[in-house]
């Protein structure tokens, strides 16, 4: 099963779903700005895609400064913490097959997931 971590908003997100799409993939789809991650479900995508949180956050997003993100001394779970409450803060779209997981920046990242 593969999961897409989705905001149909960002074009990014669609061109990735639209590819799985096309290579006859139905991701499961995680509006996770209507039902934000966890904290240990957030953990277990950035285990799943080899990244810190740090290496995930949004860095041009309001929250990113209003909640002074940019300081390096925050630790992982503040900074996993601070994604959860702010689901914006979020790198889309997240493709997620098994214990492995890719940022679909740019889309074509998600054909190594299901090659």
């Amino acid at each position: 099963m593969v999961t897409i971590y989705h905001n149909p908003r960002c074009s990014k997100s669609r061109q990735t779903l639209q590819l799985l799409q096309e290579h006859g993939v139905e991701p499961q789809q995680v509006l996770y700005l209507d039902s934000p991650p966890t904290p240990a479900e957030l953990t277990a995508v950035l285990k799943k895609l080899g990244i810190s949180a740090r290496e995930l956050l949004r860095t041009g997003e309001e929250a990113y400064k209003s909640e002074g993100l940019a300081d390096k001394s925050l630790p992982e779970k503040d900074l996993i913490a601070a994604m959860c409450a702010h689901p914006k803060l979020i790198q889309r779209p997240i493709v997620i097959k098994g214990d492995k997981a890719v940022l679909g920046r740019p889309p074509e990242n998600a054909l190594d997931l299901i090659a």
